[in-house]
């Protein structure tokens, strides 16, 4: 095989790299933040488009219970970093590991240098990733707690503002009955960095979605060794040698 220089390259070979598990929690995280993103950006703006009090509760349990689906799905993987096979592993995926700096030296000296797993440009990516989609889900529980009173935090919150702890099940969003006005006030103020954490790193998401984007179709345009087709198939083209 020859390049577009006309020099002799190495046959491409279908080898096997992603397995199903990481396959799966790829796309369910995809579809998973998409739909948090829509639903959350609708929460955000849901008094500019005049959205009912009754119909923002709903609008944040819809939000809650997808979060329950992505911090279970962030959780396997997560996981199957510590205990899994090959790829699955952090560090054939985390720009941590001791082959990194060797990896990052090559990648300087042959940008088409073939990587059967993530390129250190992609190692980066996914620790970006990684950490964005952890603080997400960690300050996503406090809030749902905080909020609507949602599991895993839910009831000891609700419990914590109830003036009688023996009626707790009358707390509700938006309602002060049963509530200590000065409790509620503490709960607030615990929870407000958790809410800036939130935020910032939803808006760092959405500046990586888009550059990860841009990335895997750069890296496919110029490498030619099926990267998106790989996350559904879990096959990659490779030169011989890899």
């Amino acid at each position: 095989m020859y390049n577009n220089q006309g020099e002799t390259t190495s046959p491409l070979v279908r080898t096997f790299v992603w397995s199903r598990k990481i396959r799966l929690f790829h796309w369910l995280n995809v579809l998973s933040v998409l739909l948090l993103i829509i639903i959350g950006t609708i929460i955000y703006f849901a008094k500019d488009i005049g959205i009912s009090t009754d119909g923002k509760i709903l609008l944040k349990t819809i939000h809650v219970c997808v979060g329950y689906i992505f911090a279970a799905n962030l959780s396997f993987r997560i996981m199957l970093g510590f205990i899994g096979k090959g790829y699955e592993r952090w560090e054939q995926t985390l720009p941590f590991s001791k082959a990194f700096n060797q990896e990052l030296v090559d990648f300087k000296k042959d940008k088409n240098k073939a990587f059967k797993g993530h390129s250190p440009l992609g190692k980066l990516m996914v620790g970006a990733f990684m950490l964005s989609l952890s603080v997400q889900m960690v300050s996503g529980l406090v809030i749902a707690g905080t909020d609507i009173y949602y599991p895993p935090f839910g009831q000891y919150f609700a419990s914590h503002i109830a003036q009688d702890k023996n009626q707790v099940e009358h707390i509700k969003p938006y309602s002060k009955k049963n509530v200590d006005a000065e409790a509620y006030k503490e709960m607030r103020s615990f929870r407000k960095p958790f809410i800036t954490a939130h935020v910032y790193s939803f808006y760092f998401l959405l500046l990586l979605i888009p550059l990860h984007i841009l990335a895997v179709f750069f890296a496919e345009r110029r490498e030619k060794h099926s990267i998106v087709s790989s996350m559904i198939h879990g096959y990659k083209y490779l030169p011989k040698n890899k």
